[in-house]
């Protein structure tokens, strides 16, 4: 077989081409949300002096119950019905109270 000057020449030439991206491609996750934060808690320490109305502790359900001079929110918020200081009360074994107390 006689293999003419054109023919070798296509044979050699046959080079494969890839092409690359040349910026990475943007990848998907699944993480990163979360609800924000409710703040909740004890809003006035005990013995510190409050105003009426001033919340006392932002709870959900009733950890802690109104006692004298404190009211119950329909969140369960408990704040200062009076004007005194601050006193949180054990009642019983689990159960914990905050009340009022005017000077």
């Amino acid at each position: 077989m006689l293999i003419t000057h054109d023919e070798r020449k296509t044979d050699m030439i046959k080079i494969s081409l890839q092409h690359f991206a040349h910026k990475k491609g943007m990848g998907s996750t699944k993480n990163g949300r979360d609800s924000e934060s409710k703040r909740l808690g004890v809003k006035r320490a005990d013995g510190q002096y409050v105003l009426a109305g001033n919340i006392l502790v932002r709870q959900r359900g009733t950890h802690i119950h109104a006692g004298n001079n404190v009211g119950r929110g329909s969140d369960d918020t408990l704040f200062a019905l009076t004007s005194g200081k601050v006193k949180f009360e054990r009642l019983g074994k689990d159960r914990k109270q905050v009340s009022v107390y005017a000077d």
